[in-house]
C-alpha cells in the first residue's frame, strides 16, 4: 500500500524568527518519496512557510485518513499562547502577542492522529523553543500522540538574534539522500550522532508518542491516558480554502483524479473497497489479521489491549455500526466505573461523535458533541478550556453537514445556547449560528 508523506516546515517572518527551518525543505524534496516514507511509493505534500493554522489543519486531515503509512517531518519554532499557555507551532504570520490566533496548536496534531491504527504513524521533529516554550517543556510532556513512534529534538532558544539551522532534520534528510532508508530508530540515532556536541543542551525525543522533560535524554511512555478531542473552527476551511476546495478539503483537480474515498482508479483496480489487495486476503482473515498478528504478542493481542486500535480497524473496513457497538460498550464501563461526567466516560462520548462522523451521520455527531461541551461545563470546566472549546467547535463543523432542515433548527437552537457561553477562537461564531438558524426558519 502506498505511503504518505508530509513535509512541514515553518517559522515567523521578520525578527522573531529563531530557525530558518525552510531550508530544509530542498534538501528533504531530493530524497526520493519512497525512501522518505520507507514505502514501495509514497504521496507527498510539502507546505513552506504556511499563513494560516486552518490550511496547515486542512493538510494534515487528508494525510491523516490516507491509508497506509504516514511520516510526518516538522521543522519550525514552539511558542506558548498568552491566554492558556499552550505549545503551538509558530507560522509565517504567528507574533508573540498572536500565537492562540496564529499559530497551530499542538495538540491539533495528536488529535488529527488520534485514530489512524498503532505503529502506522511516524513523526520526525526538529523544533527550537522560544525562552517560554522551553521553560515550559521542563515541567510539561510534549505530548504527539501514544499510538504514534516520535523522534527527533527540541533545542532550547538560540543566542540573541542569531536564527538557528534545523540540524537535526538536515541531517535526517542527508542520510536519506543516499538512497537508503534505515530503520526510524536507526535513523534517528545517527541523525543526532551528526548533531554531535552542537545537540547537547538539547531534549531528545523517542518512540512513542511524548518527549518529557529530559533535555539530554529519552523521554520514557507514559500510562495511558484518553485522548482529548481536536479543535476546529467550525467548517475547518479559510474563505479562501473554500472557494478553492470543497467542504472535504479536496481541489476539483483532486476529485477529478480521485473519488470521494480518496482513492484513484488505479488504486481500486488493484485493491478493494477495503482498501486490501487480493494478496492481502488470502494472507489475513475476515479482521485484517495474518497467522503471525494472531500468535502471542501479535496484532491481535494489542487490539485486545488497546480497543482503539480494533475501532480503528472496523473504521478503515467500514464497519462503522461494529466500531459504534465497540465504542458505546467501553463507554457504559466508564459510566459504571467513574461516573456519567467522568473523563473516562467522555473520553469514549467523543470517540463515538467522531465515529458517527466517519460513518457520514453528522446529526448523530452533533448531538454527541454538544452532550459532551454541556457535560464538561457541567462538571465545572471553564469555557475558554480546550477541551469544551473543541467540543464545541465539532459540534459546530458537524452542524454544518446536516440537511435536514428539522434536525438542523432543533440542532441549532442547542447551538446557540452553547456558543452564547462559549464563543471559542473564531470571531463571529455565534452570529454564523444564529444567521443560518433565521435561514432555516424561512425554510419552514
Amino acid at each position: 500500500m502506498p505511503g504518505t508523506v508530509l513535509l512541514l516546515a515553518a517559522s515567523p517572518a521578520g525578527k522573531g524568527c529563531l530557525v530558518d527551518a525552510a531550508s530544509v525543505l530542498p534538501v528533504l524534496a531530493a530524497v526520493p518519496p519512497a525512501v522518505l516514507s520507507g514505502t514501495d511509493t509514497a504521496n507527498v505534500v510539502e507546505l513552506a512557510d504556511p499563513l494560516e493554522p486552518q490550511a496547515v489543519l486542512t493538510r494534515l486531515r487528508a494525510a491523516a485518513g490516507a491509508p497506509g503509512p504516514l511520516t510526518v517531518f516538522v521543522t519550525g519554532q514552539l511558542q506558548l499562547d498568552r491566554r492558556q499557555r499552550l505549545p503551538h507551532l509558530a507560522l509565517a504570520r504567528t507574533t508573540p502577542a498572536t500565537v492562540r490566533y496564529t499559530g497551530l496548536p499542538w495538540h491539533w496534531i495528536r488529535e488529527e492522529l488520534r485514530l489512524r491504527a498503532v505503529g502506522s504513524t511516524t513523526l520526525f521533529l526538529d523544533l527550537h523553543a522560544d525562552a517560554e516554550a522551553w521553560e515550559w517543556l521542563r515541567a510539561n510532556p510534549l505530548d504527539s500522540g501514544r499510538n504514534n513512534a516520535v523522534y527527533g529534538r527540541v533545542a532550547p532558544p538560540p543566542s540573541r538574534r542569531a536564527v538557528a539551522v534545523p540540524a537535526y532534520m538536515k541531517a535526517v534528510a542527508t542520510i536519506l539522500r543516499s538512497g537508503l532508508r534505515p530503520p526510524a530508530e536507526q535513523l534517528h540515532q545517527q541523525a543526532l550522532g551528526r548533531v554531535g556536541v552542537e545537540g547537547y543542551a538539547d531534549l531528545v525525543l523517542g518512540a512513542p508518542g511524548v518527549g518529557g522533560p529530559v533535555p539530554g535524554g529519552f523521554a520514557p511512555r507514559p500510562p495511558y491516558r484518553p485522548e482529548r478531542p481536536r479543535p476546529q473552527t467550525p467548517d475547518g476551511l479559510s474563505d479562501a480554502d473554500r472557494r478553492s476546495n470543497g467542504a472535504d478539503g479536496l481541489s476539483d483537480a483532486d476529485r477529478r483524479s480521485n473519488g470521494a474515498d480518496g482513492l484513484s482508479d488505479a488504486d481500486r483496480r488493484s485493491n478493494g473497497a477495503d482498501g486490501l489487495s487480493d494478496a492481502d486476503r488470502r494472507s489475513n482473515g475476515a479482521d485484517g489479521l495474518s497467522d503471525a498478528d494472531r500468535r502471542p504478542g501479535g496484532e491481535a493481542d494489542k487490539r485486545e489491549a488497546d480497543p482503539h486500535s480494533a475501532i480503528s480497524a472496523a473504521v478503515r473496513s467500514g464497519r462503522h455500526f461494529d466500531a459504534d457497538a465497540l465504542a458505546a460498550h467501553h463507554e457504559q464501563v466508564a459510566v459504571r466505573a467513574h461516573g456519567p461526567g467522568s473523563e473516562e466516560a467522555l473520553h469514549w462520548a467523543e470517540v463515538r461523535a467522531d465515529l458517527a462522523m466517519f460513518a457520514g451521520d453528522p446529526v448523530r455527531s452533533c448531538r454527541t458533541w454538544l452532550g459532551v461541551a454541556a457535560a464538561r461545563l457541567a462538571a465545572g470546566q471553564a469555557a475558554d478550556a480546550p477541551a469544551v472549546e473543541a467540543a464545541v467547535d465539532r459540534a459546530h463543523h458537524q452542524w454544518g453537514q446536516v440537511r435536514d432542515a428539522a434536525a438542523a433548527r432543533e440542532l441549532g437552537a442547542s447551538l446557540a445556547e452553547l456558543r452564547s457561553r462559549v464563543p471559542g477562537r473564531k470571531q463571529g461564531a455565534l452570529d454564523h449560528v444564529q444567521r443560518q438558524l433565521r435561514q432555516l426558519q424561512t425554510q419552514g
